[in-house]
């Protein structure tokens, strides 16, 4: 994950790094373990250059061979998971991915980086989604956090 993480720092600017957590896929029995996070971001690219021509690409130099079943164990998947317009939260949200509201290792991490963040389609913001996963089963990786926050940010 850090060198996709530095990959990334090479081509947009790095604000934040949520905790890692390792969880069991979603619905997939038997398939390995998976490594997620939340990284903020700033760009000046749309959402969908910002997917296709950075994103895919980090994917595909560490090795992402993608497949048709999109769930697959797979080296690294990047995401767009919220993407904000202007320079302050709730400025005109191009992008809320629907399963924050659904999936901890989505809402858990970014509730630490913007808790106040309004992304349910009810109004709640991010730490109030993730209040409903405060039984979740990931493992935070608090040394491998920081050691991978210390290779990007130093300190």
């Amino acid at each position: 994950m850090a060198k996709a993480v530095r990959a990334l720092a090479d081509r947009v600017v790095l604000r934040a790094i949520s905790t890692v957590y390792l969880n069991e896929p979603f619905d997939r029995v038997g398939d390995p373990p998976f490594y997620n996070c939340v990284i903020e971001i700033e760009t000046n690219l749309p959402p969908d250059i910002l997917k296709r021509e950075v994103l895919e690409r980090v994917e595909a130099e560490l090795g992402r061979v993608r497949s048709e079943d999109k769930h697959a164990p797979r080296t690294i998947d990047l995401d767009i998971i919220v993407y904000v317009e202007g320079k302050g939260a709730g400025e005109g949200f191009s992008v809320v991915d629907s399963d924050i509201a659904k999936r901890a290792y989505l809402a858990v991490p970014l509730a630490e980086i913007a808790p106040s963040l309004v992304v349910g389609e009810d109004g709640r913001s991010a730490a109030e989604i993730a209040l409903g996963f405060e039984n979740h089963n990931m493992v935070s990786l608090f040394d491998y956090t920081k050691a991978l926050r210390r290779s990007v940010f130093g300190g």
